[in-house]
This record gives structure tokens, sequence and C-alpha cells, in this order.
């Protein structure tokens, strides 16, 4: 045996190996950037990508539940600097329980030291008897030179479920210690980051337990929350479902002056706290890196809440799921590696990574542990070591192929078929189209007042309205604007009837959306209108994005004015305002000239046109003919 022929009988078995050893450890590394990591760690940027998941989700919509009441800049100027007195901290809580009737207050505020004894007998007489809520703050620092040992423990409860840690405390003054009922926690553990994304519900500190603020306060006067044994309650996710925006605010300078409608405070639990720069009370959140402290107790506390009503997503196997996406990615990559080029297998790995950020958007509202980025690891490594790997393995058979093909067809053949390519039918090209825009006027007063069901209902409906005609009409549909829809024709096949296609279609939109808006109104409902605006010209239609996502669209004036002319619908009786370009290259159509106007981002004046017939005046809204007075005037 020869040195080559030995060498090849070492390097054979290991090729063989590489091809199922590849896949097997791109599913490892999912597998254990799943389970191995410890809480709090981001090895693979897994947090990064949860806080833009976090973001996209978050809703301004209010929060009933929960009052937040801010020791804020103006409280401090028009009160009093800090510290204030625990008397003034009395009658603050006095007039929330009594004057304002709210359900609890919990104080995210430390009182470490006794300075007014009347005060401070007050408001011990209100941590014993009325639902009220202390603060104390248990550290876990284990770098710390000194342990934190000040004031006195209290509110310690029986618990089962797992706890948290803590090295040292910071508490209130004996007197409110040993009265208070209801005493919670607002310590934190920050990721390596630096960001609070876990709170702590329980901690243990020699030997005893205690609770987080918020958890304390829904167990005070919350309805109570009951902690499984195998939970998070060592470190709790935030859900941060809700932004700041979202929590009804007041100045607690107002509420002690009440200037509030009680109405807002009545059966609400209140959070009193400060968002004072003054106060330093700022930590970094998955929202914003400088949001107040007081903030992070709102959103955990709105988050038990919303366990406790069972308002929280089902809960989902992420990490199994995310195996599983690795899995499925690892075989697939295995059967299409050795058969297509590199570049569509770096495509499929793309798509694949693609698909896997949608699907883990939705996965992370149902899971909160799991790493969302644990299978892109696993395609960066196919991409890194399985692609250049069958590459090369597909060159070396690509050359004995072409080795083989010489041998039976000349040459310059050969060169030939790898010049040669298939043209794109979607790549960019220029165009001459028609495009429709239309959408519902007046979509957000239509969908404010009604259920979130029946809003969705109501867009898809409408949605519906809007695309039969155009797929009737073989129109390409571009995109949804969310109340409406942006669609073409000429594009990606040029058609010389594509003015009177898309014209067919806007009548048919204008008469669908006349019958929903019919069967609206015999539900009580405000009637429904649809705006559109058509203009014909040449724009660039192909197919426009990345290697991660990318939609065929057409890029023009006559696509920017068809938009001018959809708004300008507004000032008009008529539905369908169309421009001179479709005007021009109809045959079918008969047209009523409404006159000239000055379109935004137009320096010329641009005349504006619409159906002649009279289904394009929709006569539902008595507001319509005064808009038309009035835009008529303009011309």
């Amino acid at each position: 045996m020869t040195i080559f022929s030995a060498l090849r009988a070492l390097t054979l078995p290991s090729s063989r190996h590489l091809r199922w050893l590849l896949p097997l450890t791109a599913v490892l590394i999912t597998a254990g950037a799943e389970w191995l990591p410890p809480p709090g760690s981001s090895y693979l940027a897994e947090e990064w990508l949860r806080d833009r998941y976090i973001r996209l989700q978050t809703t301004d919509a209010e929060e009933p539940r929960v009052l937040v009441v801010d020791i804020d800049e103006a409280s401090l100027a028009g009160v009093g600097p800090w510290p204030w007195g625990s008397a003034r901290i009395a009658d603050l809580v006095e007039i929330l329980l009594t004057d304002y009737q709210s359900r609890g207050v919990a104080l995210d505020i430390l009182l470490p030291k006794a300075s007014d004894p009347l005060g401070d007998t007050r408001l011990a007489l209100l941590a014993a008897h009325a639902p009220l809520v202390l603060a104390q703050a248990l550290d876990y620092s284990r770098t710390r030179p000194e342990l934190l040992r000040e004031g006195v423990l209290g509110g310690a409860v029986s618990a089962t479920a797992p706890a948290a840690a803590a090295t040292g405390y910071l508490a209130n003054h004996a007197q409110l210690a040993r009265a208070g009922r209801h005493i919670g926690n607002i310590g934190f553990i920050p990721d390596a980051d630096g960001a609070l994304r876990r709170v702590p519900l329980l901690t243990r500190y020699q030997g005893q337990t205690y609770p987080a603020l918020s958890l304390a306060l829904v167990n005070c006067c919350g309805g109570g929350l009951a902690l499984a044994a195998g939970g998070d309650a060592a470190g709790a996710r935030v859900a941060y479902r809700r932004d700041w925006t979202a929590y009804t605010v007041v100045s607690a300078a107002d509420i002690l002056q009440r200037r509030i409608d009680p109405a807002s405070a009545r059966g609400r639990l209140v959070l009193v706290g400060s968002s004072s720069l003054t106060l330093s009370d700022r930590v970094t959140t998955p929202l914003a890196a400088n949001r107040p402290g007081l903030g992070v107790q709102a959103a955990m506390l709105s988050t038990l809440l919303d366990r406790r009503d069972g308002g929280t997503p089902a809960p989902w196997p992420g990490r199994l799921i995310a195996c599983g996406w690795a899995l499925l990615m690892a075989a697939l990559a295995s059967y299409t590696f050795p058969r297509l080029s590199a570049a569509r297998n770096v495509a499929l790995l793309a798509a694949g990574g693609a698909l896997w950020l949608l699907l883990a958007y939705d996965v992370s509202r149902h899971d909160p542990d799991f790493s969302p980025t644990a299978p892109l690891a696993s395609l960066l490594f196919l991409l890194s070591f399985a692609v250049p790997y069958q590459w090369q393995v597909t060159q070396q058979r690509s050359r004995h192929l072409l080795d083989t093909l010489r041998q039976y067809v000349a040459p310059a053949v050969v060169a030939e078929l790898l010049r040669s390519d298939l043209k794109d039918p979607l790549a960019p090209r220029q165009l001459d189209v028609t495009t429709l825009i239309a959408d519902m006027e007046g979509y957000t007063t239509q969908v404010e007042s009604l259920p979130v069901d029946e809003a969705a209902k109501l867009t898809r409906d409408f949605l519906e309205c809007l695309t039969g005609p155009v797929i009737a009409t073989q129109g390409t549909l571009d995109k949804y604007t969310g109340d409406g829809l942006v669609a073409f024709w000429g594009a990606p096949l040029p058609n010389l009837q594509h003015a009177d296609l898309a014209l067919d279609a806007a009548r048919a939109i204008v008469r669908r959306v006349q019958l929903l808006s019919q069967e609206q109104q015999a539900r009580g409902r405000p009637p429904l209108r649809v705006r559109i605006g058509i203009d014909s010209g040449l724009a660039m239609a192909g197919d426009f994005g990345t290697a991660f996502r990318s939609i065929y669209t057409a890029v023009g004036d006559s696509v920017n004015t068809a938009s001018r002319l959809e708004q300008a619908a507004r000032d008009y009786p008529h539905d369908v305002i169309i421009g001179a370009g479709t005007v021009a290259r109809a045959r079918r159509h008969g047209f009523l000239r409404l006159g000239e106007r000055l379109l935004r981002g137009k320096e010329k004046p641009t005349t504006l046109y619409t159906f002649e017939a009279t289904m394009s005046t929709t006569t539902d809204h008595p507001a319509q003919p005064a808009h038309a007075a009035a835009a008529e005037a303009r011309l």
C-alpha cells in the first residue's frame, strides 16, 4: 500500500462521519444553550433578542387595576424636599384609602429611622389595621465589603416555593417593622448586562422567607396568589407587557391636595414611589436604559395580576420547540446539502433563520425562559462549517462530472452550459402599471369603541372586500396597510388592459364595502366608507429586499400619486379618485372631471377624476357634501 492510498483510507471514513456529525453537533448546540446556562446569562445574546420581542409586544393600553402615585419633581417642589416625614406619608395613605377608596396601598419607600413620634405612630397603626404594605430591601450581593444590616426585618411568610438567598437588608425602623402585617421586598438582582428582567418573588434570609412588594400587595388586598412549589419564585420574569405610559400615574402632590377625580383610584391597587431623578431610583429594563424603579414594581404587580386573573398566555415548551426546530433544520440540511448548490443551501438556512425569528416571537410570549437565539446559533454553525464542507464535496463531484462530460461533449458546449442562466421574471424592471391604494375612512373611530374580537372581525371583513376584487381582476397584491391595501396591475406580467382591470376592481370594492356598510348599520353601527386612489404610469416593479426577507413591489411616481389621491378622497363625496394617467389608458370606463388640486409632494396641480357612474358616490355620509364643497372651493 502506497502513502497516498493509506491517506485516502483514513480520509474517507472521516468524511462519511462528518455528514452526520455536523448536523448532530448543530442540534447539541441548541440543546446545550437551552438547558445549561443559568438564568440571567446571555451567552448567545438571547436576552438581547427577547428584549426586542418585548418592545414589539408591549402595549400602551391602560392598566385599569393599578394606580401609581409618583413622588415626582413637582411633588418635591410643591410639597417639600425629600425625605418626607412619616406624618406626610400617613396623610397620603389615609387620603388614598378613605377619600379615594383605593383597594390597597404599597409603599416603595424605606423608613429606616424614626423621626416623628406622632407620624410614626399613625403610620404604624395604618400598617397594623389598614390594607397597607410597607417596603424593605433585601440585598443579594456577595462581593460587598460590609454586609447591609439596617432597620428591622418584618413580614416573613411560610412558603415552600424556591426562594432567592439574601446576604443583607435595609429595612424600616422597629416600630413600623413590628406593626406591619404586610411587608414586601423591593430588592432586585440585575442580569449580567445590568438590565432588570427578573424579580425574586420570595427571598430567604436567616431561615425566614420574605415576599416581594408586588406579591405582598396581591396577597394583602388583591385576592391572593399561590406560588407553585417548583415555580419561578426565586426569579420571576417581569412580563413588561405594558409600557410606563399604560399606567395611570398621578403626582403625590395632587393626591395630598385632592386634585384628581376620586373615580380614578377607586378599587385600584396603589403603588407609591418616586420617579424623581434627584432620588436616583433608576434602573435599566428591556424597554429603556433609564426607567424609574417604580415602573418595575408596577410591571411586576401587573404581571402577578395577570397570573391571578388567568390573563397570561398558555405555557408552551419553548426549549423543546427550539430543539425540534434545530433538529428539523439539521435533518433538512442533511438532505439538501448534497443535492443543492451552496448558494441555495445558504438561502435555505437564511429562510430557516427568518422563519424561526417569527416563530420565536410567538413562543416568547408563552415561555419566558427558553433561549430564542439557540437555533440561530445552530444555523450559524451549519453555515460556517457544513456549507463550506458540502461545497467542497460538491466542487469535487462537479469537477469529476465535468471531466466525465467532456469525454462525450465538446468543451465549448460545456463552457456555454456553465455560462447560461434563465432570466428571472421577478428581477426589477420598468413597466407600465396601474396602482390602486385603498383604506377605510375613520378606521380608528370605527374600532376604538368595539371589543377586540369584533374590531378584528370588522378589519378582516373589510380587507376581504378589498382583496377579492383585486385577485379576481388579475391584480398583484403588494401589501396590507392595517386597514387597507396596495395593489397594482401590469406586473410582473405586462397587461395592456391594466388600467381598466384596476378600475373594474375599484367598482367591485365600492359595491362590496357598501354591502358591508349596510350590514354594519343594521347592527346599529356607523356606516363604512372606502377611500380609493388610482393612477397609472411607469414604475420599477420587481423583487426588492434582503437575504432574510424580500417583497415583490412597485415603486415610482405613479405609485406615490395613487397614495396622494387616496388621501384626497377624504375631501370628496366620491369613493374613488382617479389620476390622469389612468384616464388616458382606460378604454371601458367613463369619467367625471373634478378639477385640479395641488397634491402633497407635487410641484404642479394634478387633475382629479372619478367615475361617471353614480355608484362611485357614497350617500351614507352626510358630512361628505360639506367636504366636497370645501374641496371645490380650493380648486
